[in-house]
This record gives C-alpha cells, sequence and structure tokens, in this order.
C-alpha cells in the first residue's frame, strides 16, 4: 500500500507536515475543516506544496517525524528540491 508524507502551506505561512495512505481524502478533509482540533482547521486556506510516496507506512511515518523537526529554511529547500542543500542546512553553527 502506497503512503505519502505531504506538506502544506497555511494562510498564516506556517507549514504543516503529515502522512496518510490516501493524499487526496486528507487533503479534502483539511481543506474542508473536517477535524476541528486540527493544527490547519484555523489556517486554512491551504496549499499543498510538497509529497513523495513511500511504499511502507513505517518508512513514511519516519520521514514526517524528521521533516517536522526540521527548520523553515530547510523545509523550503526540500520543497523547491534543492536537495543538495539539505546537509548543509543540517549543520548547526555555533
Amino acid at each position: 500500500m502506497v503512503s505519502y508524507v505531504y506538506i502544506l502551506l497555511c494562510a498564516d505561512k506556517s507549514y504543516y507536515t503529515g502522512v496518510t495512505a490516501n493524499l487526496e481524502q486528507r487533503l479534502f478533509q483539511h481543506e474542508s475543516g473536517y477535524f476541528k482540533d486540527c493544527y490547519t482547521f484555523k489556517r486554512r486556506p491551504l496549499q499543498l506544496v510538497f509529497y513523495c510516496e513511500f511504499s511502507d507506512i513505517t518508512m513514511a511515518i519516519s520521514k514526517e517525524k524528521q521533516i517536522k523537526k526540521w527548520s523553515r529554511v530547510k523545509k523550503e529547500a526540500l520543497i523547491q528540491g534543492d536537495f543538495e542543500e539539505l546537509p548543509n542546512l543540517a549543520k548547526k553553527h555555533f
């Protein structure tokens, strides 16, 4: 079964990262406000800015958790497809 990790750009310019087995249905739920306690409920309208398919749900969940910890700059590099920048953005400068 295919799973998806996705990133939404919210109306307040924040990012929401999630995982689902049915991307189309989950996007509809976000956009319609189906879950009133969801982060995105008060931040609509939303825009899908990134998604990636996984054949293993465990791997998808792991990647979602990893991306959620990333800085805004690193998420934007992923969204823009600047994959070569990702390792540099992981380094902390003290």
